[in-house]
């Protein structure tokens, strides 16, 4: 048997665990050394889609592959370097010729349909993971007007793809988004190409359980991704200077660099992406502003009855402006609950921080599952129940742009020239 968990904070809530059965594993969640056998997968079944970005640029998108070779991979020690890879959102100049890019590609999904199914609780067949297509055209060209940049890091476990109709809106509207994945951490990642010390194209998630339950884990996980963020943006600022930061060296859109105004630079995460992202914020001047999507803001603690330490962020406050945004719906353990509300109190007693919320909405309502999740339940594929404890019984109609006014507009305010 194989255990994988989703912790509250920085995974999701911990009663979400996951046992896979021993038909699951024969299915193709296939572990060994972190990797996961990527498979053929049948055609067919419902085709999910995205909504639709409502502000008045056409947006483009592209990938980056970097490499940092300052640190070796936390997660696997054969690894020499840190790999990451992340997707540039932005307002095109031209979309025309340009394709429309998937939500995921092939590969991916193939990943996506052997490990976060069973992770979320979604159905393992029935739909076509791989035919979701976004709203953003690959590789157009960017209108070469400096805007406001804006990193995004994913919950414990999930894919960056999962936070793309967030920032599609954000780009339709006038930002530069930076999607970043964590290999190790998320449930997959895939690669341009193989390495010399890495055999396959895809990387997925080494957790077995809850990093909240392990306090040397979780604090690996949050300190590699604050490092993985810091190193984007130093990347971030070899491509505003001209250069390419491809490690790969493949061709980015035409203009892309010009885009970027890292005078401007805020940051959003979902989960222990908020975690991530609230602490840089703190540790880095190069940002100027962050929103934490239901985020613990203390490490968890040592023992029975103890209290977690809270990160510097919530402990020393920060000078410049956070938003905490969550819901009234968050799932976990009553323990798990007070943490939270804890070390967010100890950041709210900080001049600097505000406090928001979504109510009948759950802890992935942030996520593209806000929009997936129902439509699953409307085809027969997800119950209720299962619907209620991912993003909660608020309609997507009502979420989605609950939650894009509210970065959206914190960002507007707190990045404007």
């Amino acid at each position: 048997m194989t255990s994988i968990s989703c912790p509250a904070g920085p995974g999701g809530p911990g009663r979400r665990g996951v046992v896979m059965s021993a038909a699951a594993l024969s299915a193709g969640l296939l572990f060994a050394g972190g990797t996961a056998r990527a498979q053929a997968r049948p055609a067919g079944g419902v085709t999910l889609r995205l909504p639709a970005p409502t502000g008045p640029h056409r947006v483009g998108t592209t990938t980056l592959y970097l490499v940092d070779r300052s640190r070796r991979d936390p997660w696997n020690p054969a690894f020499p370097v840190r790999e990451v890879m992340a997707t540039i959102l932005y307002p095109a100049r031209t979309v025309r010729g340009r394709p429309l890019a998937p939500h995921m590609t092939p590969g991916a999904a193939a990943l996506f349909e052997q490990i976060d199914v069973h992770i979320h609780g979604l159905p393992s067949s029935g739909v076509d993971w791989a035919a979701t297509t976004t709203h953003a055209y690959t590789d157009a060209p960017a209108q070469a007007v400096r805007r406001p940049v804006l990193l995004h890091s994913p919950g414990g476990a999930d894919p960056r793809s999962m936070g793309t109709g967030l920032a599609e809106e954000l780009a339709s509207h006038g930002f530069v988004v930076v999607t970043v994945d964590h290999p190790g951490d998320a449930s997959e990642v895939e690669f341009p190409a193989t390495t010399a010390y890495r055999d396959r194209p895809w990387r997925t998630t080494v957790f077995r359980g809850d990093p909240r339950t392990d306090p040397p884990l979780e604090r690996a996980m949050i300190e590699t991704r604050i490092a993985d963020l810091r190193f984007v943006l130093d990347r971030l600022e070899a491509l505003a200077a001209g250069e390419n930061p491809d490690a790969a060296g493949r061709p980015l859109p035409d203009r892309l660099g010009r885009a970027l105004d890292l005078r401007r630079v805020g940051c959003y995460g979902h989960s222990a992406g908020g975690t991530a992202v609230a602490q840089t914020l703190y540790e880095d001047r190069r940002t100027a502003a962050a929103v934490v999507l239901e985020g613990y803001l203390n490490h968890p603690p040592q023992g029975p009855g103890q209290e977690g330490e809270l990160y510097p962020v919530a402990r020393f406050g920060v000078d410049r402006p956070l938003l905490l945004l969550g819901t009234d719906g968050f799932i976990g353990q009553a323990a798990a609950k007070r943490e939270l509300e804890s070390s967010w109190a100890a950041m709210l007693a900080h001049g600097r921080t505000r406090r928001r919320q979504i109510d009948r909405a759950a802890h992935w309502v942030f996520t593209d599952y806000a929009t997936l999740a129902p439509q699953l339940q409307a085809a027969g594929l997800m119950t209720a129940e299962a619907r209620r404890a991912l993003v909660g019984a608020v309609e997507p109609a009502v979420s989605v742009p609950r939650v894009r006014h509210h970065v959206r507009s914190f960002f507007a305010r707190h990045l404007a020239r």
